[in-house]
């Protein structure tokens, strides 16, 4: 393992605790599946899981990771889709598709100094998904990581594992990283042992508490709406990204803070 893959597996590491903040699942109710059936039985908490037939699923060639979803594709088509704000539908049709996934209990700060307790389901050592048990302001219950270019399902066939615009692991982005904006990629390390993190596509917009009356007075009046709170900087611009080696493609994440000024 080179230096740099080193540093990019690091940079995995950090990313996905830092949008721990950010983040945060409580699992819920229903999946038909033994691995699922450790998520919680609350159903008050969550969606049901999508219907969608078995013949449908088997037709998925392609799997995308969005900044708030897991799109199930068949070509062209949209078979069906899996929030990010639900645990259980995204599981149940992961381990529909794919088999039974490994699986790993976590207590909180075992993923990273921030990352909530929960259960880690990973297929084939392409997808993971952490369930997690805590709540978030942003609204989501999973954090996904795609981490290889396709998976096999469990009738044996390929199924190609990208994130937005067909990005792939593996994918060298020079081009894109070259003209995005500074405000969409972080670099991590220096001469040559340079990784990225570029911003594919903004998702989990920080949502601060409302303000009230009682809170708006003389010294506010003109202030300008749009201009984000400290806390909203803080939190960086999170959705779905792409972890480099140098420019080669090693990780997809959702979510995932870019320039965030704390990892909690």
């Amino acid at each position: 393992m080179t230096f740099r893959t080193v540093l990019a597996s690091s940079a995995t590491v950090l990313a996905f605790a830092a949008g721990a903040f950010g983040i945060g699942g409580t699992p819920g109710s229903g999946p038909a599946t033994a691995a699922a059936a450790e998520l919680s039985s609350d159903a008050s908490l969550h969606e049901q899981p999508a219907r969608v037939s078995a013949a449908k699923l088997k037709r998925v060639d392609a799997i995308e990771l969005d900044a708030e979803s897991l799109v199930f594709r068949n070509g062209s088509k949209t078979v069906t889709e899996a929030s990010m704000r639900d645990s259980v539908t995204t599981v149940s049709l992961l381990n529909r598709l794919l088999g039974t996934p490994s699986r790993t209990q976590t207590a909180e700060g075992d993923g990273g100094a921030c990352f909530p307790s929960g259960t880690t389901y990973t297929w084939g050592g392409a997808v993971r998904v952490a369930a997690l048990s805590t709540p978030a302001k942003a609204g989501n219950a999973v954090e996904i990581r795609i981490l290889r270019d396709a998976v096999r399902t469990r009738a044996g066939d390929d199924v190609d594992l990208t994130g937005p615009d067909g990005v792939q692991v593996g994918d060298d982005i020079h081009d894109a990283i070259a003209d995005a904006p500074k405000s969409e990629r972080v670099s991590y390390g220096s001469d040559d042992t340079k990784a990225w993190q570029l911003l594919l596509e903004p998702g989990w917009s920080p949502t601060d508490e409302p303000r009230t009356d009682d809170a708006t007075d003389a010294d506010d009046t003109n202030a300008d709406a749009d201009t984000p709170t400290d806390d909203a900087v803080a939190r960086g611009t999170n959705g779905v990204s792409a972890l480099t080696d140098d420019t080669t493609v090693t990780v997809l994440g959702s979510p995932m803070p870019v320039h965030a000024q704390r990892s909690c």
